[in-house]
C-alpha cells in the first residue's frame, strides 16, 4: 500500500464517520471520549488475601489486583 492509498483510505473513513454522525452534536474537542467497557477490563470478585500472593505464592500479597484482571 503506498502513501496516497493510504491518504485515500483515510479519507473515505473520515467521510463515512462525518456522514454516520451528521445531525448529532459533536463533543468538544478537549473532552473526554466514552470508552465501552472491554473484556480484558473485567475483575473478577476474589475474597481479600492477607497471605501470599495468588499469582506470586513466594511473595505477601499487597492488593495490586492483577489476580482480579486479565493481566491487562
Amino acid at each position: 500500500m503506498n502513501e496516497d492509498t493510504l491518504r485515500a483510505l483515510v479519507r473515505e473513513t473520515l467521510a463515512r464517520m462525518e456522514s454516520t454522525t451528521a445531525g448529532r452534536p459533536q463533543p468538544d474537542a478537549g473532552a473526554l471520549l466514552h470508552v465501552t467497557s472491554h473484556p480484558s477490563h473485567y475483575q473478577y470478585a476474589l475474597p481479600p488475601s492477607d497471605g501470599p500472593c495468588l499469582i506470586e505464592p513466594a511473595v505477601q500479597c499487597n492488593h495490586c489486583g492483577y489476580c482480579q484482571s486479565h493481566g491487562h
